[in-house]
């Protein structure tokens, strides 16, 4: 399936030249475009679908436009959620050691989580656990959530030295740490896999089309079908909760949209699990078409917080850009 847990993949960030400006550009796309789509869905998050087009018929262009807060955990105008919270945990780690360590991360996500007004079901059941080795959930099959996937964005510009199988590798395993389901795991890689290949200027349909060759068996068809050019968010068996909906409504919306703001507004507007399907949108999307295509109104609003070993930090566009750029190994 995806190997032996215990088997820690090695994953070193190493010094290197200058990357060209067009990696700088796409891969702070990336990063930033993650968090504004998380936070542009936040508050749309368990809503109905249809429901942000009937609220914004035009794009609002005035103040932080349709950067409005609220929702189910009463967010911040352009505050992002626990999506992007585990991500920047997962940076700070792969930042501050210089490459994959689990047992790190594992810390920052049981800091982060201590008082995070939103953890998804599956990610707290793990979390409760002191050692990630020791999670067992009581019903794995259960686990086939996004809360995998959501996160792993940081690792398409963390894994551009290296060659697939590593990259692979140690994004199956950061999935694995809390989602057992290996529909869960496969998803993290191959929206990372995506990513990684719009970061490099390539096509990220052929990256994928490429990938669902490796895919288990037991896994490949449900891929297949829903990351298909011909499917539609309407012929959907499962929600955007799942691994599944979330990561084919994703690519969904990049393949179908003229640029970032297109995608994004078309993932949101998808509802149910809006932030989460807009934040994994907005990192495909911010490696496709680079920071200079995130409308200045979303990104000059995005922030958010997260606590951290050294205390609560603070994030906006500056500090997201400085992670998006450290990630490449050359801070």
């Amino acid at each position: 399936m995806t190997g032996d847990r215990d088997e820690v993949p090695a994953l070193v960030l190493r010094p290197g030249p200058p990357p060209v400006p067009t990696l700088v550009a796409r891969t702070v796309g990336c990063v930033v475009g993650a968090a504004v789509g998380d936070a542009l869905g936040a508050p749309f998050e368990f809503r109905p679908r249809g429901t942000f087009r009937r609220e914004f018929p035009v794009p609002a262009l005035v103040g932080t436009g349709e950067m409005v807060g609220g929702g189910a955990f009463e967010w911040a105008p352009g505050e992002f959620t626990d999506d992007t919270q585990m991500a920047l945990a997962l940076a700070a780690s792969l930042r501050d050691r210089a490459g994959y360590d689990p047992d790190d991360l594992w810390l920052r996500w049981r800091i982060w989580g201590r008082h995070a007004p939103d953890v998804g079901s599956t990610t707290r059941h793990a979390l409760g656990h002191a050692d990630w080795r020791d999670v067992r959930h009581p019903d794995p099959e259960r686990t086939a959530a996004n809360g995998a996937l959501m996160r792993a964005f940081p690792l398409a510009p963390a894994t551009l030295h290296v060659d697939d199988d590593a990259a692979r590798a140690v994004v199956l395993h950061q999935a694995m740490t809390t989602h057992p389901h290996p529909a869960a795991a496969w998803a993290a890689w191959l929206g990372v896999a995506a990513m990684r290949a719009a970061l490099r200027g390539s096509d990220p349909s052929t990256a994928l089309d490429a990938e669902l060759a490796v895919v288990p068996a037991s896994e490949r068809e449900r891929f297949a079908a829903m990351l298909d050019p011909a499917w539609d968010p309407d012929d959907a068996e499962v929600g955007n909760g799942s691994a599944w909906g979330c990561l084919a409504q994703a690519v969904w919306a990049v393949r179908g949209a003229a640029g970032f703001e297109d995608a994004v507004t078309a993932a949101v507007d998808l509802g149910s699990d809006a932030d989460t399907v807009a934040c994994v949108t907005g990192a495909l999307a911010g490696a496709v078409h680079g920071i200079g295509a995130v409308p200045e109104r979303w990104a000059a609003a995005v922030n958010g917080r997260l606590d951290a070993p050294d205390g609560e930090e603070h994030h906006d566009r500056m500090t997201l850009a400085a992670v998006a750029v450290g990630l490449l190994g050359r801070a």
